[in-house]
C-alpha cells in the first residue's frame, strides 16, 4: 500500500466514524424521567452497576466548569440534571436523592440573580429555570463566598434559590465528612 492509499483509507475510516457519532438518535431515545428538557438519559438494557430504589444517596457535585453563554445552560448544570433523571429512570425516589451543588470558579457567575445576571453579561441567565427546577426538587445548591468576592459580585446579587456558602473548600470538607460523594463538574 502506498502512503496516499494509507491516508485515503485513514481518512474514511475517520470519516465514517465520525458521521455515525454525530447521527441523531431515533425518536424516543433521550428521556426525561424527573427533569424535563434538561439532562437527557437512556439506560440500555442489561447494564450493571444500576442504583438501586431503596437505597439513599448522597452527592456533591463539585461545579466549577463553564463561562456565561447567551443561550446555553452551564454543561456542569446539565450533568446534574442528568444524574438525577439516570436515577429516577432506575427507580430511585427523590426523597433517596440527598444531592448538592457547590458552584465556584468560572462557574460562579450561573448562581446570580436575573437582574444581576443581565446587568453584568448583557443578556438572561440561561441556567434560572433549571436552577429552579433543581431546587423545587430538593437539590441544595451553594455558591461560594469567597468566589463571589474574587469576581466583584456580592451575595445580593445571589439568585435566591442559591445559599452563600463560606467557601467551595469548607463545603467540599463538610459535605464529605456527612458522606456525601463527591462528583466534580
Amino acid at each position: 500500500m502506498t502512503l496516499r492509499s494509507i491516508f485515503l483509507s485513514t481518512l474514511v475510516i475517520g470519516l465514517s466514524v465520525a458521521a455515525a457519532a454525530a447521527a441523531p438518535q431515533p425518536a424516543g431515545f433521550w428521556h426525561y424521567p424527573l427533569i424535563k428538557g434538561y439532562g437527557p438519559e437512556h439506560i440500555w438494557p442489561g447494564v450493571v452497576v444500576r442504583p438501586k430504589a431503596g437505597v439513599t444517596y448522597k452527592a456533591l457535585f463539585d461545579l466549577t466548569q463553564g463561562k456565561p453563554q447567551a443561550a446555553k445552560v452551564n454543561p456542569g448544570l446539565d450533568h446534574i440534571a442528568r444524574t438525577i433523571n439516570i436515577f429516577a429512570a432506575a427507580g430511585v425516589p427523590l426523597k433517596h436523592m440527598k444531592f448538592a451543588v457547590i458552584i465556584h470558579g468560572p462557574a460562579t457567575p450561573i448562581a446570580l440573580s436575573a437582574a444581576a445576571y443581565q446587568a453584568k453579561f448583557g443578556h438572561p441567565n440561561p441556567n434560572l429555570a433549571l436552577i429552579a427546577t433543581l431546587r423545587k426538587d430538593g437539590i441544595d445548591l451553594f455558591v461560594c463566598g469567597n468566589a463571589l468576592g474574587d469576581m466583584h459580585f456580592t451575595p445580593a446579587e445571589v439568585n435566591p434559590d442559591i445559599h452563600v456558602a463560606l467557601s467551595a473548600l469548607s463545603t467540599v470538607i463538610i459535605l464529605q465528612n456527612r458522606g456525601y460523594a463527591l462528583v466534580r463538574m
